[in-house]
């Protein structure tokens, strides 16, 4: 078994003071990575995304307003969202990591794949940034994975704290895709309903379950079990990649779902073993949101464990 780190230090040029989106985020979740893998843990060079592969997920015209953008010096999204010079490049290498990661278990190179990016991704839809978010890192990657013949039928597991909105929108109409969340509601950006289902060709390949505030591990852990991955499961995809968003975490100071560490960990074991049982060769992960450094160690640590576990590598310590 191996297990890949994808992460690099230039992604840490974008940033701004005071914003909880910050370069130690990346720092401590890919020390949790290591925490885990230890011996088995390989770090690769990170590739920027290639421009084919990027537009075939976004609006080529808000990727050049975007390059136009940092070209003036950057400035402001939204009310959260921004770019610096530097920003398109950690962009673009969060893209490039996790179609690394993506690649890497399809071709049975790695158990578990991390990419732990900045900035994050599945707030991003085809013609806006939103939500800390400038590219949609997982949908870039399941493009990457049906450009090179990989699998035309992907699951994306996504247990960051707020839904997956851009990421949803993506694939709304798209039938090869099974896009599972878990999410706190009420909570940014509002959308995530159980009703919300796909449309189209792709209606019930898209699946919710929002969780109110105060929803422990026992709340998160079972949905995963009962519900989401078994709709995985009988939906048979040829990957599964995980939007590993750490602001569930009972820690986190821009939430309220109250997991744990734990937590992340019995789902990540959940998961190795349904990728055991649909013959896939692993598991490829993209880092999303999380806030609070010592919750994001010890959870990426937990995930990392877990998924091996679940694949049946002995427990690691």
């Amino acid at each position: 078994m191996s297990v890949w780190l994808l992460t690099d230090a230039d992604m840490d040029a974008h940033a701004v003071p005071g914003h909880p989106e910050r370069p130690d985020r990346r720092n401590a979740a890919a020390d949790g990575v290591r925490d885990a893998a230890a011996d088995l843990i390989e770090e690769p060079p990170v590739e920027p995304i290639d421009p084919t592969t990027l537009a075939a997920i976004h609006d080529p015209v808000y990727l050049a307003w975007l390059e136009d953008a940092e070209r003036r010096g950057g400035g402001w999204l939204d009310a959260d969202t921004y770019l610096v010079p530097g920003s398109l490049l950690a962009a673009r290498l969060a893209a490039g990591a996790t179609l690394q990661a993506a690649l890497a278990v399809a071709a049975g190179s790695a158990d578990v794949a991390f990419a732990v990016v900045r900035p994050p991704g599945h707030h991003a839809s085809r013609a806006r940034g939103t939500g800390f978010c400038l590219i949609n890192n997982a949908a870039v990657a399941v493009a990457g994975l049906r450009a090179l013949g990989l699998g035309d039928r992907i699951a994306i597991v996504d247990w960051d704290v707020h839904h997956g909105d851009g990421t949803q929108s993506i694939f709304d109409d798209d039938p090869g895709v099974c896009y599972a969340s878990t999410h706190q509601s009420p909570l940014y950006p509002g959308t995530g309903a159980r009703g919300e289902t796909g449309s189209g060709a792709a209606i019930g390949t898209k699946h919710n379950r929002p969780l109110p505030p105060g929803s422990g591990d026992a709340a998160f852990v079972g949905a995963w079990r009962d519900e989401l991955l078994p709709a995985i499961e009988t939906f048979a995809p040829e990957g599964i990649l995980v939007s590993a968003g750490y602001d569930a975490h009972a820690r986190d100071p821009l939430a309220q779902l109250e997991v744990t560490d734990k937590g992340y960990g019995e789902v990540a074991e959940l998961v190795g073993a349904l990728s055991l049982r649909l013959g896939l060769h692993g598991v490829g992960l993209t880092f999303e949101g999380g806030y609070d450094l010592a919750a994001l160690r010890a959870s990426t640590a937990a995930t990392v464990r877990g998924l091996l576990t679940g694949r049946g590598h002995p427990e690691r310590a």
